[in-house]
């Protein structure tokens, strides 16, 4: 073999080596795919995924099905750039940035704690919700779940602090709160009146600043409520707050005469407020694929993702708005029924 000709071979090999090494190497990226779905008026592992004590439930048939996306990736298994590759040619999955997902140089432990807080706190709402459209009443306070280290809250806040006023104001719901807090230049005082245990008392944190700008004092908050009858929901390991509308929708059909779905196939996704306010999600490409693979043949989706949805809908998946949890009621009705008003997503 001529010095050329070997001298070309080594440098071929020498690349594919290369080659082979980067493939394998960690890249910044999360890859999202559809994720299972669940019934919320079915079971999961032989248990419902809904059980309610203390009031009477009826018959309920047909599925409103949550929808999860699936990530590889993150801050505690990056993947590597041959995954990454895959995704990219794969039309229903999405490869995104993993700042994207995840705050930069987050713990992993605090993500799981934060993924699992939004879930609880998405459950009660969408029972608080549920209640609400019904008219039953109850009660609810804003509790602290736990401080950050190293953040003005702590020593000054503790864990099953109840906050009934912030700088005199009610504190109404945990969005209200942090609203509030936000609401002060970084810097400034921020007042908590909070009820710990027997005592009532009035603490003063001062605000720092987060990476955006906006203020806070490092306090994680979950809305605790005190229902007239018990609701346990039962879903594993999903995490996140973007099932609450059809958890909301689950506990309606159960505590309500009549089939909420006729039979029919129902998926939707959107986080839920206690007053029936359907919010935005992510991955909703991901979350309709996984819907119509499972069978759905309608997705109710919240009116911030309408746009998006629009775009990569797949065939035979008729996706309603639902701007609340209300619009979402009337509109099954009128699918029920056969009825033509049906508010739709439209391209925006």
């Amino acid at each position: 073999m001529s010095r050329r000709a070997l001298t070309l071979l080594l440098a071929g090999l020498l690349v594919l080596a290369l080659g082979v090494v980067g493939a394998f190497r960690p890249v910044p990226y999360v890859v999202l795919s559809p994720g299972p779905t669940e019934n919320t008026i079915g079971d999961v592992e032989k248990k419902p995924v809904i059980s309610i004590k203390g009031r009477e439930t009826y018959p309920t048939s047909g599925s409103l099905s949550l929808v999860t996306v699936a990530y590889q990736g993150g801050p505690a298994a990056q993947i590597d750039l041959l995954t990454a590759l895959r995704g990219w040619i794969d039309p229903t999955v999405a490869v995104v940035p993993e700042e994207t997902i995840f705050a930069p140089n987050s713990d992993p432990g605090q993500v799981e704690e934060e993924n699992a807080v939004e879930m609880t706190n998405s459950q009660d709402s969408a029972t608080a919700a549920a209640l609400t459209e019904l008219k039953i009443p109850y009660e609810m306070v804003v509790t602290i779940v736990s401080t950050e280290k190293g953040k003005p809250a702590e020593g000054k806040l503790r864990k099953d602090d109840q906050i009934t006023a912030v700088d005199g104001k009610p504190a109404k719901d945990v969005d209200v709160v942090a609203d509030m807090v936000k609401a002060h230049k970084p810097g400034e005082d921020v007042v908590f009146t909070i009820a710990r245990g027997k005592d009532k008392l009035d603490v003063t944190v001062r605000t720092v600043a987060d990476p955006e700008g906006q203020s806070l004092v490092g306090v994680r908050m979950q809305a605790m409520y005190k229902f007239p009858f018990d609701v346990d929901i039962n879903v594993g390991d999903v995490g996140g707050p973007s099932a609450g509308l059809m958890f909301s929708l689950g506990i309606l059909d159960k505590l309500t005469p009549g089939e909420l779905t006729g039979g029919k196939q129902i998926a939707g996704t959107g986080t839920i407020d206690p007053k029936g306010e359907v919010g935005p999600i992510g991955g909703i490409p991901q979350k309709m694929v996984g819907a119509r693979d499972a069978g759905a043949t309608v997705f109710l989706t919240p009116p911030d993702n309408c746009a998006e949805a629009m775009k990569s809908v797949p065939d035979g998946l008729r996706l309603v708005k639902a701007d609340t949890l209300h619009d979402a009621v009337l509109a099954l009705d009128a699918l029920r029924n056969g009825q033509g008003n049906v508010p739709a997503c439209a391209a925006g």
